[in-house]
């Protein structure tokens, strides 16, 4: 949940998740929140005094919940803010042009619900407009994604399956300190408990979340997407060092972060990391550098790039 919201747009954030989850703790409406317990208890006095009936139950199986007949009051649109948010849905999930997909049909019941004009225009740009999926863009599950925020919210460690992309699976209990979308991916970055270090997993690649009684504390300071920026070629089984004799600023524009860090080196640069995959880091990122390099290090990764070489010498034939 997000920690810059206004007071009135968190109590109305609280009247929704009464509405759909009836008996809600303080502890539970507190994380849908992003407060703490006794901030909660405060938003459920200030809609009691706005008028809005919230009843109360005392004991183990207590919670609140609303009055009977109260609703939410309605949302309303501007057509630019109307025309902005189908704008970035195509943008960011090109299949809500289809009315059976998922987000589509979300999509469908929000121009629906707008008034006439903004509506028509709203559908219009829908069913006008083409978009192309990014190419690597990924759809992570909603509800490993929804169990991953209210847990960064509620700042409890969760136990996680994970496959890498050579897939191999593992279960892992980690703090999860942020979830980040980067260039159409998902991506959560978090305390691994076992390797005692940062890691930044694929939230598509987590099979499932399982919340724990431990609570963690974030890192002060802590900027999620620069971190997941830095971590990203970080804690695989593979370690790869690529040197290369032109200057770092030469480089870097070729470098993706998940390719490691580049670090200076003399008066050339090297490029330290490790990756799951050592063939697609040959194939497609190494093969696209304009600078020339060599591969120091780990030898998984030489020997990808070896076998690339014989491919494309191969390929000149006779």
């Amino acid at each position: 949940m997000p920690t810059d919201l206004s007071p009135t747009a968190r109590a109305l954030r609280a009247i929704e998740i009464l509405q759909n989850r009836p008996g809600a703790t303080a502890d539970e409406l507190a994380a849908g929140l992003g407060v703490t317990e006794r901030a909660a208890r405060r938003y459920v006095g200030i809609l009691r005094e706005a008028g809005i009936p919230v009843e109360s139950t005392r004991g183990p199986y207590g919670g609140y919940r609303l009055g009977r007949g109260t609703r939410l009051p309605p949302v309303v649109f501007t057509e630019p803010e109307a025309l902005g948010l189908v704008m970035a849905v195509l943008d960011g999930h090109p299949a809500a042009i289809d009315v059976d997909d998922l987000v589509g049909t979300a999509l469908g019941k929000v121009i629906r619900a707008l008034p006439e004009k903004v509506g028509r225009q709203a559908a219009a740009l829908r069913d006008y407009a083409s978009a192309a999926p990014a190419r690597y863009s990924t759809r992570p599950d909603p509800a490993i994604a929804s169990a991953l925020v209210a847990a960064v919210a509620a700042r409890r460690s969760v136990l996680v399956t994970y496959r890498n992309e050579s897939g191999h699976e593992w279960e892992a209990e980690v703090d999860p300190w942020a979830v980040v979308v980067r260039y159409g991916r998902w991506y959560l970055l978090c305390h691994s408990h076992r390797a005692d270090a940062i890691r930044t997993y694929r939230v598509d690649r987590i099979g499932s979340v399982q919340q724990t009684a431990h609570e963690f504390e974030p890192p002060d300071g802590l900027e999620p997407v620069a971190a997941v920026e830095e971590n990203l070629g970080i804690g695989w089984e593979y370690p790869t060092r690529v040197v290369f004799e032109a200057p770092p600023a030469e480089v870097a524009p070729w470098i993706r972060p998940p390719m490691g860090r580049l670090e200076p080196l003399g008066d050339g640069c090297v490029l330290v990391g490790s990756t799951s995959n050592p063939d697609m880091y040959a194939q497609e990122w190494l093969s696209r550098l304009p600078s020339a390099f060599r591969v120091d290090g780990g030898p998984e990764l030489r020997a990808a790039v070896a076998r690339l070489a014989s491919r494309f010498t191969a390929a000149l034939g006779d």
